[in-house]
């Protein structure tokens, strides 16, 4: 009988230890009718608490989106716009510098659907997701539902649909352009630890202080800045008391407010919120954002000026006259019709930047933008006396302007190489990315100097102090740039350029002739992955190399779409104890389950434990983890000998460096 308890506990305990299939996301169904052919697909998760699944929108570089595929083959039935999501969530990734788009606790995604044959009774769609806590899982749900007989005639009520329950083994069914992790490999998930309202205000009040000082940058050119003194003097001859001109004057400020909030609210309602964040992770946006932001930067370099048609102006100016509140309103409307030459590209930057981040951003933008270049005119026609202190209109604007259109250059390329990310064209690598930037200030940097000048410059005699001051700025961060060429990270600048791992030498310029551990000949089929690791792809290959030096083997089982994977590689195995071991005592396999290539058709299986087609390496990987090591969690690192038996217990994300190397000691400690 003790024989048998103790028999019982080892099982209760193997189970316990072993048995790690993680499914914190619960899904259901249901089918909604609207009329007699048309109805609504309707998908539920409920998720465990601190667990987030992310949403079809999220952006490129950052965590996996779902993705919705729904069998209809035949043409049965017709889908009726794009699979609609319930509120979700944003916070800034400050490992990757993007915004991450999320559900917490439930979700709900509904997709309308058009009947066509009449004797159709089932949908069946699945969903591909990415559910991320301190580990990731990339699942997997078929859903199947059931559609009333006699579509055209019957008036059955809304009909639940069962929910087929899919194991996590497949992770990459659905395949998808715009987010193959194989040409997006520094993509991550991260499990938010910080509140989200929280981030969302931070990054509104970014979008507010960068649009405040895009306004302030409108105000100083030769457009706006000698309307400043004109517009003063109207209101203080035509106004009959001081009191009148300062309550006109602030009508003023408020009118070109409300003119420019306006614009912000047509971008937002328009497009709406979720088309918005769609078009910032589109393709063809970024590069027709890239288009749009060049011709700006050739307009106020001084190749031509961008202008509405001066009918416009003439009509409005009329309207001006009547004067009142409709008259102050008008002439408002009459200053951004005239100056949009100087503030037209600006505000077209502000709208493509902001709408960028999606919501109700370009609102916020026109509002910072608007009230920086309303306050002068409201301060200045309270205070006339302050008039006296401004400096005069001069060449000095047109500096200003030239100045601009260098920024506008530079900010058009951060779009082109977003685009260049997603199509992995490999056209814009890091370091043609910072070369183009090197040369952009550079020659902001001569200009300034006075060493080149554009078609609307004054004759230079002398350098300003300020012009002076500001060249040396540019100039000490071109070459601040300089040394991102080969290698250097460039923290201050590090959201704009493509990522270390997306450019010609990975390891700098110099890494294959500088680094000691780079000039070792690497084994066949492997390659120096982070910190110059000798890192193996392929579990065959790798296990062969640790035969024929007698080490024993680390399994890193991970997926670019992991950010705490990352944060592993960046935190902990960067510490020199720990990279030692990696180095010198271990053979390291890294086996990636979210890989989306096709393996060979000579390659592909039917699991035997999830029943399903291993069809991509990903699949494989997964597959391998899960019958082997009974879990689906990544980050996980297993340490075998060379008859692949496990040395000690297998760990997840561990980032207390102390913890993670005595693993690392223990198991090989064991293998010697």
């Amino acid at each position: 009988m003790k024989k048998l308890l103790l028999i019982l506990v080892a099982i209760l305990t193997f189970a316990n230890t072993n048995a790690q299939i993680v499914k914190p996301v619960k899904w259901t169904s249901k089918v909604e009718k609207i009329s007699d052919t048309e109805f609504n697909l309707i998908m539920q998760a409920t998720i465990e608490k601190d667990w987030h699944v992310y949403s079809q929108y999220t952006p490129d570089m950052g965590p996996l989106p779902a993705e919705f595929k729904f069998e209809n083959a035949k043409g049965n039935y017709e889908l009726i716009g794009k699979v609609k999501e319930s509120p979700y969530k944003k916070q800034y990734n400050d490992v990757f510098e993007v915004d991450e788009y999320y559900f917490a606790n439930n979700a709900t995604f509904t997709q309308k659907v058009k009947i066509i044959n009449p004797k159709l009774t089932t949908i069946k769609g699945s969903i591909d997701f990415q559910v991320c806590k301190e580990v990731c899982i990339n699942d997997n749900n078929v859903f199947t539902f059931s559609i009333p007989k006699m579509v055209l005639e019957t008036k059955e009520a809304v009909a639940e649909a069962p929910v087929m329950e899919v194991p996590t083994a497949d992770t990459t069914q659905v395949e998808t352009v715009a987010v193959d992790t194989t040409k997006v490999k520094e993509a991550v998930a991260i499990s938010p630890t910080e509140t989200p309202k929280k981030e969302d205000k931070k990054g509104l009040l970014t979008i507010f202080f960068l649009a405040f000082l895009g306004g302030f940058a409108a105000l100083l050119t030769p457009c706006v800045f000698p309307m400043i003194p004109m517009t003063v003097s109207f209101f203080t001859k035509q106004s009959k008391t001081p009191a009148q001109g300062k309550r006109n004057a602030i009508l003023y400020g408020l009118s070109i407010i409300i003119i420019y909030l306006i614009l912000g609210s047509l971008v937002t309602g328009i497009f709406g919120a979720e088309a918005l964040n769609e078009l910032s992770t589109n393709v063809w946006f970024n590069i027709i954002f890239f288009v749009l932001l060049v011709v700006f930067a050739v307009s106020f370099l001084g190749a031509f000026e961008i202008m509405l048609p001066n009918s416009w102006a003439n009509k409005v100016d009329r309207q001006a006259d009547r004067g009142g509140v409709v008259g102050i309103l008008f002439m408002a409307l009459a200053l951004a019709i005239v100056s949009f030459s100087c503030t037209g590209p600006i505000v077209g930057t502000l709208l493509v930047e902001s709408a960028s981040k999606g919501g109700i951003a370009p609102i916020v933008g026109m509002l910072g933008f608007s009230s920086a270049l309303a306050l002068p005119f409201m301060l200045f026609a309270m205070f006339p006396s302050w008039l006296s202190s401004l400096p005069k209109s001069g060449g000095w604007l047109n500096t200003v302007k030239v100045s601009l259109g260098f920024l506008e250059l530079a900010l058009a390329f951060k779009f082109l190489s977003q685009a260049d990310l997603v199509l992995q064209m490999h056209l814009l690598e890091r370091e043609v990315f910072l070369a183009i930037w090197i040369a952009i200030f550079g020659a902001w940097a001569l200009y300034l100097f006075g060493k080149i000048t554009t078609p609307h410059d004054s004759p230079l005699t002398h350098i300003s102090v300020g012009r002076l001051s500001m060249g040396l700025i540019v100039l000490a961060f071109t070459v601040y740039m300089i040394p991102g060429l080969f290698g250097a990270p460039l923290k201050l600048i590090s959201a704009f350029p493509p990522p270390q791992t997306y450019s010609e030498s990975p390891r700098g310029f110099f890494g294959n002739s500088s680094s000691t551990d780079s000039k070792v000949e690497l084994p066949e089929g492997a390659e120096l992955g982070e910190h110059d690791i000798i890192t193996f792809h392929d579990y065959e290959d790798g296990f062969a190399y640790a035969k024929k030096v007698n080490k024993p083997i680390m399994l890193d089982f991970t997926g670019y779409a992991c950010v705490n994977c990352r944060k592993m590689e960046i935190n902990v195995w960067s510490d020199e104890k720990v990279l030692k071991v990696l180095k010198n005592d271990v053979v390291l396999i890294s086996l990636y389950v979210d890989d989306k290539r096709m393996l060979p058709e000579s390659e592909q299986y039917i699991s035997k434990e999830t029943g399903k087609t291993v069809k991509t390496i990903g699949n494989k990987w997964s597959d391998f983890i899960i019958t082997r090591y009974k879990t689906n969690t990544q980050p996980y690192y297993v340490l075998t000998d060379l008859n692949e038996t496990n040395l000690n217990q297998p760990i997840g994300y561990t980032p207390n460096i102390d913890e993670y190397l005595a693993w690392l000691k223990d198991g090989v400690g064991k293998f010697k």
